[in-house]
């Protein structure tokens, strides 16, 4: 009985299925993977192209400037003679900033 069943469903419905299936792995790209791809090229670009005296954030909400960076890590003051370390890879523009190059902020 169960062989009947599949055996009527992929013989009416089968190319529904498929372009259902194709739909949803369309909408899923434009809606969700290509952004946050975008997104990850715009991060990368920022952190390539950081100077000394840029404005950043820390992914642990820590305002400060730059002050040296080396290969693998910023020097960042966040006060009057208080710096700290920080991975490359835990730093992002602030909003200010963000907002002033285009990028997309949400409030």
């Amino acid at each position: 009985m169960l062989n009947t069943i599949l055996l009527q469903d992929t013989a009416t419905g089968g190319m529904s299925s498929l372009v259902m299936i194709i739909l949803l792995v369309f909408i899923f790209y434009f809606f969700m993977i290509r952004p946050q791809n975008k997104k990850q090229k715009q991060i990368k670009k920022f952190r390539d192209d950081m100077q000394k005296g840029d404005r950043v954030t820390t992914a642990g909400g820590i305002y400060g400037k730059i002050r040296d960076i080396k290969e693998n890590y910023v020097l960042l003051e966040i006060d009057d003679n208080v710096k700290i370390k920080i991975d490359k890879n835990s730093i992002y523009p602030t909003v200010q900033d963000a907002v002033e190059s285009g990028a997309d902020v949400k409030k």
